[in-house]
């Protein structure tokens, strides 16, 4: 299936330049905005300020004091795109700039408002293609003298279509994933959960691929249990196969979820771990690693993913792509996006990708990824995104969503895939240990000592 229209708004190249007469000095001036799209949360950001006295009136700020960076960015799918676009007139932004001197409101809680910008957004040019909304100086008011405050800013909208996954039920009852695109819905992969023998000392256990080999320092051994009767939970990995059958994808906790000394919770100074695997040539590649632990203080989920680029070395360099929290109480967004500026890549709208024809059916084989060949410069804009439950016993069924641009094979989607179960389940692994999981996440008594 084709994949599902999404379009992004992304607000930057920020700045605010003061009448030369405007007093006080910019050094003892702090600018920020709030940046409101109706039914959307609003957006603030920091302005950069600008010396006019060193600056030509009509000059143009990107080349000089400018880093092209985003301040806000908003992700609209289907159901947002035709609500804008049955609307007789444009939606706009709404860009609220502020002031305030060395952090002093002057008894006003949000500081001196020094103006308003509205900027009109036309869906219908940005469906298939980059559209600017506004990139320039705005006059946002003036002093006693008339001379005027300018604000720049760069507004733009562009097609993001993204592929949409849904699994049919908790990842660790072994779903199907279906494709999702409107109200249609083709199933695509297939699940595998599995808790491995806490005697077993194999990091994955998969018959039809070779092992991977656990010496690495960073594939720490599970070992065996010096204490059988230490709260611990580990063994758990989750398989995602093809509609033929093979294993395209793999999430396996190479690191025990296990409480910090005193505590009933895993802490972010010893947190659980998961590598996400690829095939590769018959056996299991790394191509990831997610780390998860409960933030007591802010009864969060945490949690950390990092892309191995060299998983052929010893020492495999690192870069991490998210770092961040979901809210425990009422589940949230694992998301990457790295949108670092309003100048972003942009995929065909009109991309597709074959998910049952097998492993290679894209361009890239899958040995590429498991090698970690690819540089994390291959990672730009939008990547992925998957809900979070909160776990607290409804069905899950988390949603994924992946950027266009990077699956160019049934195994890239797959990995996204296995990285959105192994964060679900991570959930459950960071759960109070005075909580009793669901059968489904408890060893058998057969292997309990």
């Amino acid at each position: 299936m084709d994949p599902c229209p999404f379009v992004r708004i992304l607000v930057g190249n920020l700045a605010l330049k003061f009448p030369v007469s405007s007093k006080p000095p910019l050094l003892s001036v702090q600018c920020f905005c709030k940046i409101k799209l109706k039914n959307f949360p609003t957006q603030k950001a920091t302005i950069p300020l600008v010396n006019n006295q060193k600056q030509q009136e009509n000059q143009n700020p990107e080349g000089n004091f400018l880093s092209n960076s985003l301040a806000a960015c908003y992700s609209l799918d289907k159901a947002h795109i035709d609500n804008f676009l049955s609307c007789k007139k444009p939606k706009s932004l709404e860009i609220e700039v502020y002031s305030r001197d060395n952090g002093v409101t002057c008894g006003l809680k949000d500081g001196k408002l020094l103006g308003k910008v509205t900027v009109p957004l036309d869906m219908r040019k940005a469906e298939s293609r980059p559209c600017v909304m506004h990139n320039g100086w705005i006059d946002i008011g003036e002093n006693k003298k008339g001379e005027s405050t300018q604000f720049y800013l760069c507004a733009r909208v562009e097609p993001d279509p993204r592929y949409v996954f849904q699994f049919g039920g908790d990842p660790e009852c072994s779903p199907q994933v279906f494709q999702v695109q409107g109200s249609v819905r083709q199933a695509v992969f297939t699940c595998k959960f599995s808790l491995r023998n806490p005697g077993d000392r194999n990091l994955v256990s998969m018959p039809s691929m070779t092992e991977p080999t656990p010496s690495r320092n960073w594939l720490p051994s599970l070992g065996t249990d010096k204490d059988p009767s230490a709260k611990e939970r580990k063994g758990w990995s989750i398989t995602i196969h093809d509609l033929s059958g093979s294993p395209v994808a793999m999430a396996s906790m190479v690191t025990p979820f296990v409480p910090s000394p005193g505590s009933d919770h895993v802490s972010q100074s010893n947190p659980g771990a998961w590598l996400i695997l690829r095939p590769s040539n018959g056996a299991w590649k790394p191509w990831g690693r997610l780390e998860a632990w409960r933030d007591r203080h802010a009864n969060a989920l945490g949690y950390r993913f990092e892309l191995l680029h060299d998983s052929a070395s010893a020492s495999p360099t690192t870069t991490t792509l998210v770092n961040s929290v979901i809210n425990a109480k009422n589940g949230g967004k694992f998301t990457i996006d790295m949108t670092k500026s309003v100048s972003t890549p942009v995929s065909s709208p009109h991309s597709s990708c074959d998910f049952g024809s097998g492993p290679g059916s894209g361009s890239w084989s899958g040995s590429e990824f498991g090698l970690g060949l690819l540089s994390p410069l291959v990672y730009k804009g939008f990547v992925m995104q998957s809900s979070v439950d909160n776990g607290n016993g409804q069905c899950s069924k988390p949603e994924v969503e992946i950027g266009v641009q990077h699956v160019n094979c049934t195994e890239d989607a797959a990995a996204f895939v296995a990285l959105a179960a192994a964060v679900d389940l991570s959930v459950d692994a960071c759960k109070s240990f005075t909580h009793k999981l669901r059968k489904e996440l408890r060893p058998s008594q057969s292997f309990v000592v």
